[in-house]
């Protein structure tokens, strides 16, 4: 059965109740399987007042106390992994082993949240003077808003939720109207571990309404976001007219690098298997490919043969490896690069075309023969299609990748530590994978540089945009 959607404001779930409601709809099959209740601006202000009370005494509460409520949600979210994988498949889409994987890797996240949130520190300095003392204190912030995409509706969340809860911080959250079950899901997990009501709120809406409502309360302190560069900018201009901490983790186009000493046929088979994870809605997802002139064709075909190959359909049928894209208009956005690229001269080596007349499914696509400024080139596609090209010289191609104002993730392949750590270095990206691909662990930090957004999300790093360092100083 799919999952019961509510709003979630201080403890209590909220259905209809007369407000507006929005259908759920699989994206494989078209049909209606439910209906999302939107808050009002009464359910806001309660959701932004309840996470101020709770904040009062969650700030002051025990590391210990905190991680033991992330430790239950880890093993809660273990005993409960397939029916929210499901439900994460039935509205978003993606095949059931990749929505299980998702979730089994977030309780690994909220562990390692429960372990690190006892270990958020501060220092003693040496003063001047033996009669004054220095000493550096992390505090948490205070109330945080929150906004979730819907392409790892789990994922995007939970490390949200686990960094501003393990700081002491509470939070209001809005997740995806397109595919809520994972936000609701997550919202009984901490509900069931024991969190106190307030301190995680959980509202929906219309997305520009919900967010610069919830970003000019004065009870919000930290505004935490993933999706868009255009929303994206839009969301970190409305922080800063009231100075408020941000994060932001948004899109990419990520370079992919092959060079002639790499393992070709590994780099391809692997880079074919990433580039379709969630039908290449991803924002780390790989797309533009630049391989070295004698593995030019050798990767073409390997990559390509992959690619025709893939059995496309129904997350839930066995043996399906991609799912649909989210939307129709996703598909549209797919035609539109396919149409751009033919008119630019491109050869599309494998897919190019819709599946079906039902559900959103889109034929995983390679493109070949496209010159730099074609819009597959400088557009991030989000989806499954990608750009595969050949180059010369080390110098060449890392003008190339670096070219645009992204800067999340990026790849590269070579059987030479030398070229590995020059290429590492010299790529613009917030993460660079070299010969495999290593993002997305909770003790990694997860984030871009340029237009893809600032701060972290994971590692060490995670807390640090929901504590305020303070200075302390004494004299005797």
């Amino acid at each position: 059965m799919y999952e019961d959607l509510a709003l979630y404001i201080d403890g209590e779930w909220l259905r209809g109740d007369g407000r507006t409601e929005q259908p759920v709809v699989n994206p494989a099959t078209g049909e209606v399987i439910g209906t999302l209740p939107h808050a009002t601006r009464a359910d806001l202000d309660r959701a932004l007042a309840a996470a101020e009370r709770a904040f009062a005494t969650w700030r002051h509460s025990a590391p210990t106390e905190r991680s033991k409520i992330l430790r239950h949600v880890a093993e809660l979210t273990r005993e409960r992994a397939r029916d929210i994988a499901r439900n994460i498949t039935l509205d978003q889409g993606k095949p059931l082993a990749e929505a299980v994987g998702e979730v089994m890797g977030c309780a690994d996240h909220a562990d390692w949240h429960a372990e690190e949130c006892r270990r958020i520190y501060g220092r003693v300095i040496p003063a001047k003077a033996p009669n004054i003392r220095q000493m550096v204190v992390r505090e948490p912030v205070g109330v945080c808003a929150a906004f979730t995409p819907w392409n790892f509706p789990f994922n995007q969340a939970i490390r949200k939720i686990c960094a501003a809860i393990g700081a002491g911080c509470t939070m209001v959250l809005k997740g995806p109207e397109d595919a809520p079950s994972a936000v609701v899901a997550l919202a009984r997990l901490f509900h069931d571990a024991g969190l106190p009501p307030g301190c995680l709120n959980i509202v929906w809406g219309v997305p520009a309404e919900v967010s610069e409502h919830l970003i000019a309360s004065p009870i919000v302190r930290k505004v935490s976001f993933t999706g868009s560069v255009p929303v994206g900018k839009h969301i970190a201009a409305l922080a800063g007219q009231h100075m408020k901490r941000a994060t932001m983790e948004l899109g990419g186009h990520a370079p992919v690098i092959v060079f002639d000493d790499a393992e070709v046929d590994r780099a391809a088979g692997m880079m074919a298997h990433i580039k379709t994870i969630n039908a290449g809605q991803m924002c780390v997802s790989p797309t533009r490919f630049y391989v070295q002139e004698k593995s030019y064709a050798r990767f073409l075909q390997v990559f390509a043969g992959v690619f025709g190959s893939m059995k496309v359909g129904n997350g839930l049928e066995d043996g399906v490896k991609m799912g649909p894209l989210l939307h129709r208009r996703r598909v549209e956005a797919m035609e539109g690069f396919v149409a751009d690229a033919r008119a630019r001269g491109g050869r599309i080596v494998a897919g190019g075309e819709r599946i079906g007349n039902t559900g959103n499914f889109f034929a995983p696509t390679v493109v070949t023969d496209l010159p730099d400024d074609a819009k597959l080139m400088v557009e991030e596609p989000f989806g499954p299609i990608a750009a595969v090209t050949p180059f010369a010289t080390f110098d060449e191609v890392v003008a190339r990748a670096n070219a645009l104002p992204y800067g999340l993730a990026a790849f590269a392949f070579t059987g030479s530590s030398k070229t590995a750590q020059a290429v590492s270095h010299a790529l613009e990206s917030g993460m660079v994978n070299i010969n495999h691909v290593g993002m997305a662990t909770p003790e990694t930090p997860f984030g871009g540089i340029k237009d893809s957004g600032y701060g972290s999300e994971g590692g060490a790093e995670t807390f640090d945009g929901y504590l305020n360092t303070k200075l302390i100083t004494q004299l005797d």
